[in-house]
């Protein structure tokens, strides 16, 4: 029976109650050993109704086990597997065991759980149970908190329970479970031990905390005459570690050996045969099935299924206390000559003394099965371990090196750079590894760290990849001078995509005539590509051209080979490209969602810098649809980490956040000050791309505030840029900001003809149906003017809307609505799955691209339909087909 615990089993209830009506979610029971958390989690599950429940409970003797929790909560699902989309069943066969291999993408195992949990929570409802979270395995708690924070659109509720302050990243939905109220502890004692004097009462609760666990066991140590009052209460009470240590101690020798035995290894027939192995010789068999039923018998743990379970974690942190460490490694010796495979090498590691090679690679071994799992955080903490029991300094640097990767790929920047450290200081003459070493503390400083740091250090590589690197990080920063240096330093290797890109934006940026030549042959191979990270080189290599719609196709051809690849930890960063390849191209609802998604993975993978990318981005969509609080918020909190991280471009990103919602606002000489103050940011501030990316906004505002002068000088620094550009699209903006700085009608005509973008040809036509307006020429104006209405209102850019309808009406039209096309009133989440439905893609298949289960795929098509007035897939995608925007231009801004 629960006391005094009203307030916490409502909470439960409401997260419980909102799943079952389809809006799932996820909550924490923080709070200290013995306060209760198990009680109110096995309550709780009973109070779904006919929801489902499965569970599961984290055992510190299986922590390093990767999925090993994963296992005990899906295992009664399993059968469920083949509803998956294809990768994800893949991937969550293999993180349990069911099949060989995987695609080693952690992502992939968090949405095939999510996919799961789905299937498992038809028709009722899910309620899924995490108790002592805290000594969940890595693996097991990545998949588990992936799926919990997707949660809106399942019939889910998830519940954690941990001790103490371990991080539940990203469930934001807290309950402290705490020490009694007086009057609830009051009842407790009364239970058990009849109605107590006042003062007793008063003083167990003060010494205890109201600690529900110690308020029982040690009113059970105490003699009767202590309960009455009519002696003192022991100072100390017998608490902490005596907790359960006289208990623990009471136990004859075989008992505690079994219970040692259980301690160390939870699988009840390894603990019955371990401990027949370990009795002394003599013993009767059947000593160790009489031993556990003594330690059943004395309450201290019992038999589930086919476990042996501690009725309180802090029992095996007294049996412990208890025995001696020379004990602990025979029993750990014994138990792997019982196990096999990964329980084995932990404990071979636990019972070997010193440093041991052989079991060294055994858990080096259990590394890699781990990680071609996805299971990177057991991976690397395998590794780690693996590298202090290598005696050969080189083969325990690199094993410190593979557990820094391991960590990375796993979200844990923290731990990966201080593995990466140490394994530095081992890695001693080895040239190339410590090459190795510092191209990894380049990657790493670049992802999470300072840029203009990543380029010192990769600027000291010799390898071509290692420069393209060193590139990669000084465009990040803005640093012109260094880009162009390494570029030179590229053209001494060979003739290839990769080297003709580093080299040719290097020499582009250097004022080269040979540059843009190298670019051309580079974007001539870019079909060749196999992975995402070639796109990129080619968006860059666009960019570098000052052709924003190339660069816009690469960066989305990017996107569809990451989704599919299972290259893990790229995803989140090529999102970046896609997103703004998206918003530039005017698709802001799709590039709302695509940044939504990327920010989600980058705070998972902990990669910093590119967390300020997609909070950049996100702030330039809202200061295209006017909204200032959320604009400033997200440019505030982009500058946070771009600036002392000194990541140029992603400051640059949101300074022009700042600058395009003043502009969007009519706030002219505001605007022009901003633009103005990106043009002179230096390396690490501010970026040259964003700089020529926001030429055409810059001359805008500057002539909006009566600076010819200063509208003059930005199109001069934009034709320098875009001296060596090709596509119709970059022709075309050079051609409005002549049209806007020369007051050339022709050049606006001209812009408008080679405009492929519909957005950036709405803003041109707003500009001329304005000149025309006020030259009055209105039936002229008229047209462009309800043009640009109409696209801007499509795009959701309400400041240009309000702008273009007010023109409108100078013009003498009635600025009447433009009428909705039918895909307006969709979510962004929704747009993006009917895009892909008209793309032909299965539920499955969007399932897989978007890491969504099959079922939220489905709700949200249950959604589409009444919305759009039709019935089929077959009428949303002849919807999306007849209304999409063609595709468009691109930056790296």
């Amino acid at each position: 029976m629960l006391y005094g615990r009203s307030a916490e089993i409502s909470a439960l209830d409401e997260v419980i109650a909102r799943a079952r009506d389809g809006s799932g979610g996820a909550v924490v029971l923080r709070g200290e050993a013995g306060a209760g958390k198990t009680a109110l989690l096995d309550a709780a599950a009973t109070r779904g109704g006919a929801m489902r429940v499965l569970r599961t409970t984290g055992v510190e003797s299986e922590s390093d086990l990767a999925f090993a929790a994963l296992h005990q909560v899906l295992w009664p699902v399993a059968g469920s597997l083949d509803a998956l989309p294809e990768p994800q069943r893949d991937a969550v066969r293999a993180a349990l065991g069911l099949a060989a291999g995987g695609a080693g993408d952690r992502f992939l195992v968090g949405a095939g759980v999510l996919s799961l949990l789905a299937e498992a929570a038809v028709p009722d409802g899910l309620v899924c149970v995490v108790d002592d979270f805290q000594w969940i395995d890595r693996a097991s708690a990545d998949a588990l908190l992936f799926a919990a924070r997707r949660l809106g659109t399942e019939r889910i509720a998830m519940l954690f329970a941990v001790r103490g302050e371990a991080p539940v990243k990203g469930v934001p939905l807290t309950v402290d479970v705490r020490g009694l109220a007086e009057s609830a502890a009051a009842e407790l004692l009364e239970s058990r031990h009849g109605t107590l004097p006042a003062p007793v009462r008063r003083e167990l609760v003060a010494l205890t905390g109201a600690n529900p666990l110690a308020l029982g066991e040690i009113a059970a140590r105490l003699t009767p005459a202590q309960l009455a009052g009519r002696e003192p209460l022991p100072d100390p009470l017998p608490g902490g570690a005596r907790l359960f240590g006289d208990r623990v101690a009471g136990l004859s020798g075989p008992a505690r050996l079994v219970a040692l035995v259980a301690a160390v290894e939870a699988d009840l027939d390894l603990v019955l045969r371990a401990t027949e192995r370990l009795a002394p010789s003599g013993t009767d068999t059947g000593t160790g099935r009489a031993a556990l039923a003594e330690l059943e018998e004395s309450g201290l743990a019992g038999v589930s299924g086919t476990s042996v379970r501690f009725r309180h974690p802090l029992i095996r942190s007294a049996l412990h206390e208890a025995a001696a460490p020379a004990d602990v490694r025979r029993v750990r010796a014994v138990l792997a000559e019982l196990t096999e495979g990964d329980r084995r090498a932990w404990h071979l590691a636990g019972a070997v003394l010193g440093q041991d090679e052989q079991v060294a690679a055994t858990l080096a071994a259990t590394a890699e099965r781990a990680r071609d799992r996805g299971g990177y955080g057991a991976a690397a903490t395998a590794l780690a371990r693996a590298a202090e029991l290598t005696p050969e300094p080189r083969a325990r640097a690199v094993r410190l090196k593979d557990a820094a990767v391991a960590a990375w790929l796993g979200g844990r920047p923290g731990q990966a750079q201080s593995l990466l450290a140490e394994a530095r200081e081992r890695a001693g003459e080895d040239a190339a590894l410590a090459m190795e070493i510092a191209q990894l503390r380049g990657r790493f400083e670049l992802n999470s760290g300072d840029a203009a740091e990543a380029v010192r250090i990769l600027a000291a590589g010799d390898g071509l990849d290692m420069l393209a690197d060193a590139v990669e990080a000084a465009s990040y920063v803005g640093d012109t001078a260094a880009v162009a240096e390494l570029g030179r330093r590229a053209v001494a290797y060979p003739e290839g995509f990769l080297r003709d890109t580093v080299a040719g934006i290097g020499l582009t940026m250097d004022g080269d005539a040979a540059g843009p030549g190298l670019l051309r042959r580079a974007l001539a191979r870019a079909g060749e590509q196999e992975d995402a990270t070639g796109y990129l080189w080619a968006t860059a290599a666009a960019s570098a051209l000052g052709e924003p719609d190339l660069a816009a196709e690469m960066a989305e051809r990017a996107g569809r080979v990451a989704r599919v690849s299972g290259m893990t930890g790229q995803l989140p960063v090529v999102l970046e490209f896609v997103a703004t390849a998206e918003r530039i191209a005017g698709r802001l609802a799709r590039s709302q969602a695509v940044s939504e998604e990327g920010l989600a993975l980058a705070r998972e993978a902990g990669y910093e810098n590119t967390v300020a990318a997609h909070l950049a981005n996100l702030a330039v969509l809202a200061a295209l649809r006017g909204e200032e609080e959320p604009c400033e918020r997200q440019a505030r909190e982009a500058l946070a980490i771009a600036i002392p991280h000194r990541v140029g471009l992603r400051a640059g990103v949101a300074a022009y956040a700042l600058a395009m919602l003043d502009l969007c606002l009519g706030r002219h000489a505001a605007a022009r000050d901003r633009f103005a103050a990106i043009a002179a940011a230096g390396p690490g501030a501010g970026h040259p791309t964003v700089m020529w990316r926001s030429a055409p906004d810059h001359v805008e505002a500057a002539l909006g505030a009566g600076d010819e002068a200063g509208a003059r000088a930005a199109l001069a620094a934009y034709e320098r840029w875009s001296a060596h550009a090709a596509t119709p699209e970059s022709r075309a903006l050079l051609a409005r900001c002549r049209g806007l700085v020369d007051a050339s009608e022709d050049a606006f005509g001209e812009a408008l003809r080679l405009h492929t973008n519909p957005f950036e040809a709405a803003r041109t036509a707003l500009l001329l149906g304005e000149r025309l307006r006020r030259a009055q020429r209105p039936g002229e104006a008229r047209a462009h003017l309800r043009t640009a209405w109409e696209t801007f209102e499509r795009a959701g850019a309400r400041p240009w809307a309000r702008r273009a309808q007010d023109e409108l009406r100078a013009a003498g039209e009635s600025g009447q609505a433009p009428p909705a096309t039918a895909l307006d009133a969709l979510t962004p989440q929704e747009l993006r799955i009917a895009g892909l439905v008209a793309d032909g893609l299965s539920s499955k298949q969007i399932a897989a691209k978007l890491f969504l289960s099959p079922r939220t795929v489905e709700y949200h098509l249950y959604k589409i339909y009444p919305k759009l007035g039709i019935g089929s897939r077959t009428d949303l995608a002849r919807l999306v087909v007849l209304q999409k925007a063609p595709v468009a231009g691109d930056g790296k801004l």
